[in-house]
């Protein structure tokens, strides 16, 4: 792109500064840029941010900085009448470089050898060179087991999965400097079961024997883009038979089209041209100009190659050269696209954000019409019309609904109280006729029918039936064969009605199911709806094996028990009437369980290999909600890792190690164990920043040296940790000695101006770094829970009372000093119900929908929505006050 014209980027800029957030942070971070641009165009900016980024040898940094100026130069050339063309080109050749540049800096951190052997496919927007401004990539990553590179004793599976792993973290993880690019890997094949970079020959077996239409249609825009490109493009030859058929390819029609309407019906709110209006997938939108062209590509790819380009705007034009589609239809198609993707690219540069919405606040509406030029919402609106009612026009006309079953279909349709009945109406057939691929079989069918009116009538008479039975049909999707689930239903009909309110309420559990649905089976049993027992009595059952269990079958085993006793507690919450803060402490009662038996188990698994350090054991000590015992169902576990004994001295295994490095390599262990997740499902996450040093520091130190950190060189924010601190796992002696340095840390005489400015400043910090996501972050909100534990903490500190980890208990010791408002327990009881059940219904802090409000309400001891919301404000005012007071903020 030439030179852009003075007057227009003068506009572009002073509309950025006024619309967008992001772009304004950019143009006060990077002034240089904007230079740049004015004076040599978007071209010559880009090759220079370019040629420095590859200057620079620090990776993370440099693409970083690099996407900075790409974000900025290629958001300003768009609003001052940059193509459309030229705008996804930059960002794409971008993510091109960005990927290639990631891979190969990760072979390089493990071997010194050519960077062959490992391939990245760009797919998607990416693929086809069209990338949005915000927005992900979606690559298959390919790796030759004979060609790269390795180190002794590992495989090359395992090195290409560490690879990937890097790479990701690379271009996905937040620095100081942003974030280069949010990486999705799950478009690989059989991603359920393969690991995230994939080997070649397993790839190609997989597309050539046992892949999905809507795979063939993806791969219409696949490139070879990064890393090792001869082998990516040797993978693209190889499986081309696949993806372009030179028989005429109808079913395919139908598949995508299905594909299209459950979009629709899933999406349904932002179906209709106007506020909250999807620009990608409602009707008329991004995505069915994409599907109408990708259907005669793949009905006529094989036999016609010119239509096989990736791009859609270049595909729409050869399938008009090639009399595949009219010549008008192409050119308003294409036309359509441009405007709904350029439309999409402000809505993205607001915040850059991953958004297709429109805003429903007119404000925010207002907002993006003026960024890109127009007056206000209504004149966007007004722009968009034609083009959205012709693309759906266009798409509805390959619709060839059929109508054979429509008498029946419609009986048990009516029985529900669906809002959008022919929604409905169209999932149910799609799972009788065997369009879904868990339903194909004869057998699930059959299971199908039998259970149907039931389904049905359950679902409609839920708190949401369209919502439940959306999720429903997640959960059918996901399974290798709904034959089993639709049995169980059948047999155990009271689940059906319980399923029901699940769906509808709480979209984490409704994902737990459908990523396992045999949870429903906990259910079944009559104590299903009981607290889980005393930690002891959960971890001994779960720490007995059958005979002959190996490590890896005993941890598969807890995963499975604390994946059925979260769902559980979850049920009881939402089906049970379970007062939320009980819910909360069978959460932590679960969790330290599955604690002590992952360790216990990996201890004796290291100790195989190593032996033991003399006098020595590993420690592990629970901060946070852990250590208070109250935890969300979406709660890590915040860990610090100490060993006792000698750090000069070495294990006495097969396999000797200095007491430093064996703990350290045990704590890795026990965490992998926590965290990562296999066939059956993760634990937990574990979060070890709270250690000395925090990330700087070693994951496991001696209790002498975190005796000496904490006595020396803690922040006052460590101890406010310390504060809800508990040994949960190693001997009674080791876990006493633990205590006493906490005891001893505590009581440590403080100065209570310091004390005060240090606990304001940290509280600061957390509301600069971390805002509340919206009015329901009962964590993060002013008068919230982080307030009210700040204020606790300091008065524990200062004080030198009531250090209790439980942060129930402590409040009670303070009010009962007088130290604190009299109402402080009741206030901070009531945001801990909250969190608790909004973790399960709302897990976005937003509000909740309306059928969940009353649910929500009465968990937290209310009868109605606006009285939660009352006491909700009252409780937020009573915490800050006291905040503020305490803190001497007033």
């Amino acid at each position: 792109m030439a030179r852009i014209d003075s007057s227009a980027l003068t506009q572009a800029i002073a509309r950025a500064e006024a619309f967008s957030p992001f772009l304004r942070q950019l143009i006060r971070q990077r002034p240089e840029l904007i230079d740049h641009l004015a004076q040599d165009g978007l071209a010559a900016m880009l090759a220079s941010a370019a040629d420095t980024s590859r200057d620079d040898s620090n990776v993370m940094r440099a693409l970083r900085r690099e996407r900075q100026a790409v974000s900025l130069g290629v958001a300003l050339a768009d609003l001052a009448g940059a193509s459309f063309e030229t705008v996804t080109t930059a960002l794409t050749d971008f993510a091109d470089r960005a990927l290639d540049r990631a891979i190969t800096a990760a072979l390089a951190e493990r071997s010194d050898a050519p960077p062959t052997g490992f391939a990245a496919i760009a797919l998607g927007k990416q693929g086809s060179r069209e990338l949005n401004y915000s927005s992900d990539i979606d690559p298959i990553l390919l790796f030759d087991p004979a060609t790269l590179p390795h180190r002794a004793r590992e495989e090359p599976v395992e090195a290409a999965v560490r690879i990937a792993r890097r790479v990701v973290t690379l271009l996905q993880e937040r620095t100081a400097d942003g974030y280069v690019l949010r990486v999705d890997l799950r478009l690989r094949p059989a991603a359920e079961a393969t690991p995230l970079a994939v080997p070649i020959d397993l790839a190609i077996t997989h597309y050539e024997a046992s892949a999905l239409p809507w795979e063939r249609a993806a791969f219409i825009r696949a490139r070879a883009s990064s890393g090792d490109r001869a082998l990516g493009q040797a993978f693209l030859d190889h499986i081309r038979p696949f993806v372009w058929r030179r028989a005429l390819d109808f079913g395919a029609l139908r598949e995508i089209r299905a594909l299209s309407r459950r979009i629709r019906e899933h999406h349904a709110q932002g179906q209709t041209l106007g506020p909250g209006y999807d620009l990608k997938r409602g009707r008329g939108g991004i995505r069915e100009v994409e599907f109408f062209t990708q259907i005669h590509q793949l009905i006529h790819g094989g036999r016609v190659p010119a239509v096989r380009t990736p791009a859609t705007l270049e595909a729409l034009a050869a399938l008009a050269d090639a009399g595949v589609i009219a010549a008008d239809e192409a050119a308003s198609l294409a036309e359509a696209y441009r405007l709904l993707r350029t439309l999409e690219h402000r809505l993205q540069m607001v915040d850059d954000q991953q958004t297709h919405r429109l805003p429903l606040d007119a404000g925010a509406l207002d907002g993006v019409a003026r960024l890109s030029g127009w007056e206000d919402s209504a004149e966007l609106i007004a722009a968009l019309a034609p083009s959205v009612e012709t693309v759906g026009r266009i798409y509805d006309a390959l619709d060839e609904a059929d109508k054979d079953d429509a008498p029946a279909l419609d009986d048990i349709v009516r029985q529900g109280g669906f809002d959008d009945p022919a929604a409905a109406r169209q999932r149910i057939a799609a799972w009788r006729e065997g369009r879904t691929r868990t339903t194909r079989s004869d057998a699930a069918r059959a299971a199908l029918e039998a259970v149907l009116p039931a389904l049905i009538a359950a679902f409609g008479s839920a708190p949401v039936p369209d919502t439940a039975l959306n999720r429903f049909d997640d959960l059918v999707a996901r399974l290798p064969s709904a034959v089993n689930l639709f049995r169980l239903l059948e047999a155990r009909p009271a689940l059906i009605g319980q399923l029901g309110a699940i769906l509808s309420h709480a979209p984490r559990l409704a994902d737990a199911l459908s990523r396992r649905a045999t949870l429903l089976d906990g259910l079944i049993d009559v104590s299903a709806l009981e607290p889980p027992p005393a930690v002891d009595a959960l971890a001994e059952s779960w720490a007995r094996g059958e005979r002959g269990d190996d490590y890896q079958a005993l941890l598969d085993r807890v995963r499975i028990a604390v994946g059925e006793r979260r769902f559980q507690l979850g049920a009881q919450l939402i089906i049970g009437g379970e007062d939320p803060i009980e819910v909360g402490r069978g959460y932590g009662r679960v969790a330290e369980a599955a604690l002590r038996v992952v360790a216990t188990a990996t201890v004796v698994e290291f100790e195989a290999i190593h032996g033991r350090i003399p006098d020595g054991e590993l420690v592990i000590l629970a901060l946070g909600r852990m250590g208070g015992g109250v935890l969300t169902d979406a709660s890590d576990l915040d860990l610090i890792f100490l060993f006792t004994g000698e750090f000069l001295v070495e294990s006495d295994g097969g396999k000797p190690l200095g007491a430093t490095t064996y703990f350290n390599r045990l704590a890795q262990r026990v965490t992998a164990a926590l965290s990562v997740p296999t066939a059956v499902g993760p634990l937990y996450d574990v979060d070890t920043r709270l250690r000395p040093s925090g990330n700087q520091g070693l994951l496991a130190v001696s209790t002498d040296s975190f005796a000496r950190y904490e006595a020396e060189s803690a922040w006052t924010w460590e101890h406010m940790a310390l504060t809800r601190a508990r040994p949960l796992f190693g001997s009674d002696a080791a876990r006493r000695a633990v205590q006493d340095i906490i005891d001893s840390t505590l009581h440590k005489p403080i100065d209570a101006t310091v004390l005060a400015a240090d606990v304001a400043k940290m509280r600061l910090e957390i509301a600069g770094h971390k805002p509340p996501a919206g009015p329901l972050d009962v964590k993060l909100i002013e008068g919230g829970l982080v307030d009210a534990e700040f204020t606790v903490h300091l008065l524990q500190l200062r004080e030198k009372l009531a250090f209790y980890p439980d942060l129930g208990r402590a409040i009670s010791a303070l009010e009962e000093t007088k130290l604190i408002d009299g109402g402080f327990g009741r206030a901070f009881a009531l945001l801990t119900r909250m969190l608790v059940t909004l973790r399960l219904v709302s897990p976005q802090s937003t509000e909740p929908p309306a059928a969940s409000r009353s649910l929500v309400a009465l968990r937290c001891g209310y009868d109605d929505w606006d009285g939660l919301m009352a006491a909700y404000a009252d409780a937020r005012s009573l915490v800050g006050r006291e905040w503020r007071r305490v803190a001497g903020l007033e």
